[in-house]
């Protein structure tokens, strides 16, 4: 009996240590590095650019760095196809009403061979009719097409549930 006890308590131990060691494998930690410094420092601007002129209601600009063929995926709202109707909706909904906040140190930036590059990241947004705080981070990811010697937003995903 004492021997069954024994192989019990052994099997037990072996099957714990090998738990807690995949366990452990599985907790690596990535830590993102661009390919490209110059391509991450060009995207992350444009980002700046765009949301500098959505958070002030700057069509003009947001006009310009939409393709017109933007796609515009939102998962509460759907997916948007119209360039024109997009900027109206923004114009309607968000001009002097909605600001939006990047969490800082969230971008990542791919190159998509030649095409241009994705951005991945999050942010919040500020409905400055509701609340003057932050909602939860949401994710996006933005394709940007270099055309023309320009960039581009061409395929947009705004991603908030679980906020």
């Amino acid at each position: 009996m004492k021997k069954i006890k024994l192989s019990a308590l052994i099997a037990l131990a072996i099957s714990l240590f090998i738990s807690v060691t995949a366990s452990a494998q599985s907790q690596e930690t990535i830590t993102y590095k661009p390919q490209s410094q110059e391509l991450y420092n060009t995207i992350v601007h444009m980002d700046s650019v765009y949301f500098n002129a959505y958070n002030n209601c700057d069509m003009y600009t947001q006009a310009a760095i939409f393709a017109d063929s933007i796609e515009f995926y939102h998962d509460e709202g759907g997916l948007m196809t119209s360039k024109k109707d997009l900027l109206a909706a923004i114009k309607e909904n968000i001009c002097g009403k909605v600001s939006r906040v990047l969490v800082k140190g969230s971008i990542e930036v791919y190159s998509i061979a030649g095409f241009g590059a994705i951005e991945i990241g999050y942010h919040k947004f500020i409905n400055h009719q509701e609340s003057e705080t932050p909602s939860g981070p949401g994710r996006f990811v933005a394709f940007w097409r270099y055309k023309d010697n320009k960039w581009q937003l061409y395929r947009i995903a705004s991603l908030h549930a679980g906020k």
